[in-house]
């Protein structure tokens, strides 16, 4: 299942000016802290701009973390024009079976706009709390912890509040959220392939887990713009796009002390407002920003944990880049931007393929952690290094389960199974291997350096997977709908 094309354009004839966009790629690439995956501009609703940095590509799906909410909320949207839900209907009324277990009056007055916004009166994050009152429905879980004050009078970035969001929209459907989507938004907005992860019980996690292109983000963002309206036909209501977009609940100092100025300018339903315009917002970069001012949608994959200097960078170099009209005699300056977007490219590790000296020594050499297993760290137990046909494998075991990589030559070496990674480094002496592993299908990046003289290995996350980081479990579902 493939996308259809959007309209596009040349930068110039929609007034972006190429020069910008060539400084916020400068800026970027220059930002030690950010490593971007994709980048994709609209403007007056044409495709001006877009560059994917290998081994990333256009077509590979990617985790796009909270940028899901905005999804949720979507389904959301449609549930509420089809008269299938009430944004003040208690969320408890949705749950007749947790009826008898529900008897805190704050949990009872919990309202379905309340988990919209996260405003369900808890002063903070509850997944681990929710889960441990109950392993097999977060809602029940949810439901049975109080809130702290008041419903609607608080915001907390809370997990659980987005599931249960999710979890009424699947109830009152009887289908999974893309199933739902699929023919009142996925395929009127000509998306192809999504897979979205599931817990236990089978429910999609509406809070995150949402696995797309970086298109997929871009129209999204585009409906929105374009307040709900696609090719002129209306698919969401205006009524839905202009609440779920602007402020229902304050978030000055809700995500910490720290300059977060675009975390402190109010929350929508599922959608954060921006210092410019607003945006769906998902970790380590993944952001869907709509600029009505600039009739524009900007949306990226990265990996950092640097969100707040991602976005300082986009205002800073590209809204100046829009200007109120078509710029002639840009012709040079948009095919000078486009031949470098289609060569963008992460820097691969530095090493080389075969040991300097004693390959002997390398052979079917095993390694174990260095300081033992860590928590936040992949669990594995073991590295061996193997002779292929091909070159050399690097085996890493977790669980009992492993996972052989082939050390190939200078560059990237991009595998499609067990699952798509790509594979960068080598020997950086005699003593030493260092190989970075890119889980193509999510933000992830791990370094797994080998010692010889020791025995030892040690392996560690650019960024830390956020559900879990079993290596085998670095992908998107295989069951999309």
């Amino acid at each position: 299942m493939s996308a259809r094309p959007l309209p596009s354009a040349t930068l110039a004839a929609q007034g972006v000016d190429a020069a910008g966009v060539h400084t916020f790629l400068d800026a970027l690439e220059a930002a030690p802290d950010i490593e971007p995956h994709s980048l994709m501009i609209m403007r007056h609703g044409h495709l001006v701009a877009s560059g994917w940095w290998a081994p990333y590509t256009p077509d590979r799906l990617h985790l796009l973390y909270s940028v899901s909410k905005s999804f949720t909320a979507t389904a959301a949207g449609f549930a509420l024009d089809e008269g299938l839900i009430g944004l003040d209907d208690p969320v408890i009324s949705y749950f007749p079976e947790f009826e008898a277990d529900i008897t805190d009056p704050r949990s009872r007055a919990m309202r379905v706009r309340h988990v919209a916004s996260m405003a369900s009166g808890h002063d903070a994050e509850t997944y681990d709390r929710a889960h441990a009152l109950d392993r097999e429905d977060l809602v029940r879980g949810f439901l049975l912890l109080p809130p702290d004050r008041e419903p609607g009078t608080v915001f907390a970035y809370n997990q659980p509040a987005t599931y249960t969001l999710g979890a009424i929209v699947q109830r009152v459907t009887g289908q999974s959220l893309t199933g739902y989507l699929r023919p009142r938004l996925l395929d009127p907005l000509g998306v192809g392939e999504v897979a979205w992860l599931a817990d236990r019980s089978g429910r999609e996690l509406g809070f995150s887990g949402l696995h797309g292109t970086t298109d997929v983000i871009a129209r999204l963002g585009q409906l929105y713009l374009r307040e709900g309206a696609w090719e002129g036909k209306r698919l969401l209501s205006p009524e839905w796009v202009a609440e779920a977009t602007r402020a229902h609940i304050p978030t000055a100092g809700a995500m910490g002390d720290q300059d977060r100025s675009d975390w402190d300018r109010g929350y929508g339903f599922k959608f954060w407002q921006s210092r410019h315009g607003y945006r769906g917002d998902g970790a380590y970069g993944q952001f869907c920003l709509v600029l009505p001012e600039h009739d524009a949608v900007i949306a990226t994959t990265a990996a950092t944990e640097e969100m707040q200097q991602l976005l300082d960078l986009v205002w800073e170099h590209l809204l100046p880049a829009f200007e109120d009209g078509p710029l002639p005699g840009r012709s040079d300056a948009d095919t000078a931007l486009r031949e470098r977007l289609a060569g963008l490219a992460l820097p691969p590790a530095a090493g080389s393929p075969v040991p300097p000296a004693r390959p002997q020594d390398w052979s079917g050499a095993q390694f174990t952690p260095y300081g033992g297993v860590c928590a936040d760290q992949p669990r594995l137990t073991a590295v061996e290094v193997t002779a292929a046909a091909d070159g050399r494998l690097l085996g890493l075991t977790e669980d009992g389960h492993r996972l052989d990589l082939r050390i190939g030559e200078d560059g990237w070496t991009v595998a499609e199974e067990p699952l798509p990674v790509a594979v960068s480094g080598g020997w950086t002496d005699t003593d030493t291997l260092a190989v970075d592993v890119q889980f193509l299908e999510t933000p992830h990046r791990l370094t797994v350096t080998c010692s010889l003289p020791d025995r030892t290995f040690t392996a560690r996350w650019h960024t830390t997977p956020l559900h879990g980081p079993r290596l085998l479990s670095m992908r998107a579902p295989r069951v999309s709908v």
